[in-house]
């Protein structure tokens, strides 16, 4: 019988060697562990990874097929695709307690001791041998692989405080100090971003992979470490810091090659789940589908884009951090203004600038844009992709001989002007886009909504896509938007404030 068939009280009432050998405890290696767990769990219909989207038919199937086969992993892809979320989470296949034997350097099994010191603590007591237990979570360790890790930080050395405490000579095993490999003895040992490890400390995990052996300053240590080794990696090409040395490679027997969200619904998924949003936000800020899936888009657009190197990445830590600034942004106008409530607006997209600049690393051509203008160009390119999906293509309108957006234009033509300026109230907000001639009937015919404030953003988001095809014309403002006739936008500098629009409390007019 396995121990993890006893109850709880049964399991940690077991307190020596002896008692576990009678309640009929068979070791099992750690791999074998997780095999028979997920099999477990995959014949119950659990669940295996929570929380992972967009993996259900491409990597957790993969990562699924290396454990059944009992294989050391390598999980290979870009930034913000959560390679190292996947590993802490196989510690839910692991056990809930395992024994080990009281005062082991290394948690050894009670069943078969590894270390010098639990052999030694079992020869003197026998089944007297005192044995405690271990969390699942207590037996995942990571190293994040930095040119600065060393083979004693992963193997171990020679320890000379030890040596000169125990008078021992330096040529007895007892003096090694180990490493962190060691020490993760019946655990899981994640190593980030492998190729960043020195080619020479690569070498060193050779022998630990294939034979199970380790060597410390010309110790012949014969240690067969039971390990789950997970290690994860961005493709090769991508960085010129290393590479993972090819007879390493060879030794990791799965290679699994993670990506992005391929839809922007599991996109929405991830980032709704992973976003931190107070409560009060929650209550603060009306939030809609739409500006969650231009967020989205906004990434897709940056994974596109010619200013973006594409080797690097974007990780999908652009679309949480640009969510969580949405929020505030909206929040913050709210807060200045005194109201209760707001609900989220277009213009509020470019307060989430700063939040995208430092998600993306640029190529040659964008660092000469800036990242400013590179992010105000994803965000132009979300609201065009998106807008077509609600409104009629302005291309083909053209064409047409009813053009839907022609009132509106033509309200612009006659020398309007106006500026949808960040921190205005709702009411000043609504006044501004209903004084556009045309707009509040454009959004009627073409746009399905379910209150005052849906269709008021819905105006705005026309308005917006409208610039970016060309319609009418945008410049940007240090407060927000300027929205004129395109040819009148082409001969006045950008920011350049002509005429301030008031508005009356009795009525929406103008007045200049």
């Amino acid at each position: 019988m396995k121990y993890s068939n006893l109850t709880s009280t049964e399991r940690l009432g077991i307190k020596t060697l002896g008692e576990l050998k009678n309640a009929g405890y068979v070791s099992r290696s750690i791999k074998q562990e997780l095999r028979d767990n997920l099999i477990e769990k995959i014949r119950n219909k659990e669940t295996i990874f929570p929380g992972i989207w967009g993996y259900e038919e491409t990597v957790i199937p993969d990562v699924e097929r290396a454990i059944l086969s009992m294989h050391n992993i390598n999980l290979l892809g870009l930034r913000g695709q959560a390679k190292t979320r996947i590993a802490r989470m196989m510690t839910g296949l692991l056990d809930e307690y395992i024994p080990y034997i009281t005062g082991s350097e290394l948690h050894d099994d009670p069943m078969s001791p590894l270390s010098r010191n639990a052999k030694d603590i079992v020869m003197e007591m026998g089944d007297d041998t005192p044995v405690s237990w271990l969390h699942r979570n207590e037996r995942y360790t990571e190293k994040l692989a930095t040119p600065d890790v060393s083979v004693a930080d992963l193997i171990g050395d020679v320890d000379p405080i030890k040596a000169a405490t125990l008078k021992l000579p330096y040529s007895d095993e007892r003096v090694i100090h180990f490493g962190l490999i060691p020490r993760s003895h019946r655990g899981i040992f994640v190593i980030n971003e492998l190729p960043d490890l020195q080619a020479r400390i690569q070498v060193a995990l050779f022998n630990i992979l294939q034979e199970g052996d380790i060597q410390i300053r010309g110790f012949k240590l014969r240690l067969p470490l039971d390990i789950q080794f997970v290690f994860t990696a961005n493709p090769e090409d991508y960085t010129n810091r290393g590479s993972i040395v090819t007879p390493l490679k060879d030794r990791i027997e799965s290679q699994i090659v993670t990506h992005y969200p391929k839809t922007i619904e599991v996109g929405k998924k991830i980032t709704q789940q992973e976003a931190v949003v107070k409560e009060e936000q929650k209550d603060l800020v009306i939030v809609n589908e739409l500006i969650k899936t231009l967020i989205e888009q906004i990434a897709v657009e940056a994974r596109e884009s010619e200013y973006v190197d594409s080797k690097s990445g974007v990780s999908a830590r652009l679309t949480i951090s640009a969510y969580e600034s949405l929020l505030s942004t909206a929040e913050r106008r709210a807060l200045i203004n005194g109201e209760a409530s707001t609900y989220v607006r277009i213009s509020d997209l470019y307060g989430v600038v700063s939040a995208i600049c430092g998600k993306v690393e640029l190529v040659y051509e964008g660092e000469v844009e800036g990242p400013v203008i590179v992010a105000q160009n994803l965000i132009g390119k979300a609201i065009r992709n998106q807008f077509l999906e609600f409104y009629p293509d302005p291309e083909k309108s053209k064409k047409s001989k009813i053009n839907p957006y022609a009132k509106v234009i033509e309200w612009f033509g006659s020398g309007n002007e106006m500026e949808m300026i960040g921190d205005m109230t709702d009411r000043e907000y609504a006044a501004r886009l209903k004084t556009i001639d045309g707009l509040d009937d454009f959004v009627d015919m073409l746009s399905a909504y379910g209150s005052e404030q849906e269709k008021l953003f819905m105006m705005e988001f026309a308005l917006h896509g409208m610039a970016e095809f060309s319609l009418i014309g945008k410049q940007s403002l240090d407060q927000g938007m300027k929205f004129q006739d395109l040819v009148s936008s082409m001969f006045s500098g950008p920011g350049e404030d002509d005429e301030d629009y008031n508005f009356d409390d009795d009525d929406d007019n103008k007045r200049f």
